[in-house]
């Protein structure tokens, strides 16, 4: 009888060897850093030459390189589960406290619908950021949208943040494209070959990080910002485009959204060069096991230290509580914050989906 593990070795097999083949092809010069020139960027010191490549011309993290590789994911996925059977028993859900009438309203909201999409009114201005809204062969929703999509207000800017599908989701991101004939997608070096073919001719801006998005609007910015990650989405596109989060301020106060991340020095990096945020939205989920998962995703304890050293405000977990993507829990991370909130020189938030989370910070 066929082992049923077999197909999987076969797979890992097949893209080893792919991904062997594209490295020999890649051998040629590349410059070390990159930006988009028709943007502005806000250098963090004098040194400051733009987004770093490695000696293969793809993308790489300021301060540690992403070192993890297909044998460090077959490990994970055919080793045990510890909490195996805690996520069986785990039958809590997100919440939800959505209020239809914030969208006739002019006030500014920040709305979570879950993961790490954020709907936002700032100024007047509408934004979205990196939609997740359908259900796909992969990923299917364990805590419900905050409302019916059909409610979405029209859009004047969506922010990808990667090209990862549960962040940059091609039938959420096709459907609000058709809707939203005129918004600009504002998204990382990289990113706009795959956007191109998802659009209807809108608008789409490229930044490297610490670049600030041409909006024409002089009473909101919103600049791109690093994280410590990596990209894919084929077999052989590992690290051709960029990731990073997003710091934006309407002049009165910041949002910084973090994107994926694991822990490192990049997050005093964009306080000191752009302020400490008011709300930070930061991941705190799909971090175990934190040997194979803490250089992509930063654990609820490594989040709060982050969130210190930008000397936040306010701390508003995302990332946890959706989809099934790790060892833990799906309400494991908040009960860690939870725990640890006095070590929190903030306010800690609960993210009711669909609440409207400036309201908690006033």
């Amino acid at each position: 009888m066929l082992n049923k593990k077999y197909p999987f070795y076969i797979f890992g097999t097949v893209i080893f060897i792919l991904i062997m083949v594209n490295k020999v092809i890649e051998k040629k010069p590349y410059p070390e850093f990159v930006y988009n020139p028709e943007l502005i960027t806000i250098k963090p010191d004098s040194t400051w030459k733009g987004t770093p490549l490695d000696q293969n011309g793809r993308y790489t993290n300021l301060y540690q390189p992403f070192e993890s590789g297909f044998g460090d994911l077959l490990k994970w996925q055919l080793s045990k589960n510890p909490q195996k059977e805690a996520k069986k028993s785990e039958h809590r859900r997100l919440q939800v406290a959505f209020d239809s009438l914030v969208f006739h309203k002019s006030e500014d909201y920040l709305i979570w619908l879950g993961h790490a999409s954020f709907l936002m009114q700032l100024n007047g201005k509408v934004i979205l950021i990196d939609p997740l809204i359908f259900d796909n062969a992969f990923l299917k929703r364990e805590s419900p949208m905050p409302f019916p999509i059909e409610l979405l207000p029209d859009l004047d800017y969506l922010l990808i943040s990667h090209n990862h599908r549960d962040h940059m989701d091609s039938k959420s991101i096709k459907y609000l494209l058709e809707r939203n004939k005129k918004v600009k997608v504002l998204t990382g070096l990289g990113i706009r070959s795959i956007l191109d073919n998802w659009g209807n001719g809108q608008e789409i801006q490229e930044a490297g990080w610490f670049q600030q998005y041409n909006l024409q609007d002089s009473s909101l910015s919103i600049t791109y910002v690093p994280s410590r990650h990596w990209s894919r989405r084929g077999l052989l596109d590992e690290n051709k485009s960029l990731w990073g989060g997003f710091y934006i301020q309407n002049g009165a106060f910041s949002v910084y959204f973090m994107g994926d991340s694991g822990h490192g020095p990049h997050f005093e990096d964009i306080s000191n060069t752009l302020g400490s945020p008011d709300y930070c939205l930061m991941g705190v989920g799909a971090f175990k096991p934190e040997w194979f998962m803490s250089q992509a995703h930063i654990s609820p304890t490594d989040a709060i230290n982050a969130f210190n050293m930008m000397q936040g405000k306010y701390f508003i977990p995302m990332h946890y509580g959706t989809f099934d993507l790790s060892d833990e829990p799906r309400m494991e991370p908040w009960d860690i914050l939870w725990e640890n909130k006095e070590k929190i020189d903030g306010e800690l938030i609960r993210p009711l989906l669909g609440a409207n989370l400036l309201t908690f910070g006033k």
